[in-house]
């Protein structure tokens, strides 16, 4: 990773990956060592949901953990984390307090997305046993096995693997780069509040690459054509099952002509339209951690205000 790309804020969310252990996850008698030992930090997941208290994510302690299906998440500075994934029924605490991800999201900033490479991980985990139950090839119920990584069916013996859905985000840019006239495009969702704009984004599709989805994706979205296509970073994302790519772009075609359906209006701006029209609350960039936010800033050179 280049020394510019360190410090965005997506980077934040696998900055201190884990050891994962995955040759140790069949050793049964390793994962009740390492469940025991004092230093275990353990996550409680409700279904599918964390609950932040005094807006921090909170781990507890091995002894202190409910009764659940335990998930192996890995090692950082010197302890085992797991999760242990409880049903909602049973979840400590009122029900309105467990929240998905998205709304876990300002408890790991508060952190410095600390917890954010093990948060990920266990909610990824939980989002697909959650919604895999039976066995896609002759619909047997599925046995989870190496510490939640896997899910055997014993009936016709397939083992079924976590997936993440690749799925591309860009900056497409307009104009010589660098210049004054340069200019970057932003769209908006019809479901969006007035005035939100991001960066244009969807889902590789069977037998493509995601270059070539990147520029299906822009013009189907936009109606404009993109060229050269380069890779920039990319984040977690379980929501529920995503791997975010990030891309820029170059437009050879710039005539805007929305699809409607998924993208509402799209805008060209230049650095210091988009400045002035954050600056005047008529623009509301991307937030947070995302990796939009990251490809905006930096084609923009530097950070801008009116996030999410």
């Amino acid at each position: 990773m280049s020394e510019d790309l360190r410090d965005l804020p997506h980077v934040a969310l696998s900055r201190q990956a884990h050891d994962r252990h995955g040759d140790l996850r069949t050793d049964g008698h390793w994962l009740e060592d390492q469940w025991d030992r004092a230093e275990t930090q353990v996550l409680v997941v409700a279904g599918t949901r964390v609950r932040p208290v005094d807006g921090r994510i909170v781990w507890v302690s091995s002894q202190d953990a409910p009764e659940g299906l335990r998930l192996l998440l890995g090692e950082r500075d010197g302890a085992q984390h797991f999760a242990v994934v409880v049903d909602p029924a049973e979840a400590p605490g009122p029900r309105d307090e467990w929240v998905p991800l998205r709304g876990a999201l300002p408890a790991l900033a508060a952190d410095g997305m600390a917890a954010g490479p093990l948060v990920l991980h266990a909610i990824g985990l939980a989002e697909w046993l959650h919604a895999t139950r039976h066995c896609p090839r002759c619909g047997s119920r599925l046995e989870v096995e190496q510490a939640g990584h896997v899910l055997h069916c014993p009936s016709c013996g397939r083992n079924h693997f976590p997936r993440s859905d690749p799925a591309v985000i860009m900056l497409v840019t307009d104009g010589e780069p660098g210049s004054p006239d340069e200019r970057a495009l932003l769209g908006r969702s019809p479901v969006w509040p007035q005035g939100r704009y991001s960066t244009l984004a969807g889902f590789v599709e069977p037998g493509e690459t995601m270059e070539d989805a990147v520029r299906r994706e822009v013009e189907e979205e936009t109606g404009v054509k993109v060229g050269e296509v380069q890779y920039f970073g990319s984040q977690p994302w379980p929501l529920p099952a995503s791997l975010m790519v990030g891309f820029t772009a170059r437009a050879t075609h710039t005539e805007i002509d929305v699809d409607g359906a998924e993208i509402e209006d799209a805008r060209w701006f230049t650095r210091d339209e988009m400045r002035a029209e954050a600056e005047a609350g008529t623009l509301i960039l991307p937030g947070g951690v995302s990796i939009s936010m990251s490809l905006v800033e930096s084609w923009y050179g530097d950070t801008l205000p009116g996030h999410w």
